[in-house]
């Protein structure tokens, strides 16, 4: 009886802590228009996202060791990963449920259409891989 209940409040806790939020920070150029329009739809997906404006952009990639082809709009940091710029959620989900080693992912640029964009998507999205492996795709959406 008791290992049954030790069982079924491990099971308990384990769901419970799977319902909560990803936890999400995202560091923005306070000119930045679209950065808030990306983290609204990381919201409405689930995520917990604060929002910290910096002029230091260049210093935060650079410390996270983000080569320049790499870079979007705007970097995020979640469960030990990097998320640079409007990456689709269903590729942080798949990042967060795989948990490769890499450092994180990337939509590079500011591609029309995408999570937080305006503009219509001329194109499928890659999401790459950002590893000391070169480039890969992690995604396509």
């Amino acid at each position: 009886m008791m290992r049954a209940l030790v069982f079924f409040a491990a099971a308990l806790f384990s769901a419970l802590a799977a319902a909560e939020p990803a936890t999400m920070t995202m560091y923005v150029n306070p000119q930045c228009g679209c950065c808030e329009g990306h983290a609204q739809y990381l919201r409405e997906n689930g995520f917990k996202v604060t929002v910290t404006p910096t002029h230091n952009m260049s210093l935060i990639r650079k410390q996270q060791g983000i080569p320049e082809k790499f870079e979007g709009c705007h970097i995020a940091f979640v469960e030990g990963y990097v998320v640079e710029g409007h990456v689709p959620v269903s590729a942080i989900r798949k990042l967060l449920a795989e948990r490769p080693k890499i450092k994180g992912i990337s939509l590079p640029g500011m591609p029309d259409g995408s999570p937080g964009m305006t503009g219509i998507k001329a194109a499928p999205f890659e999401i790459l891989e950002i590893s000391d492996q070169g480039t890969k795709v992690f995604a396509v959406e």
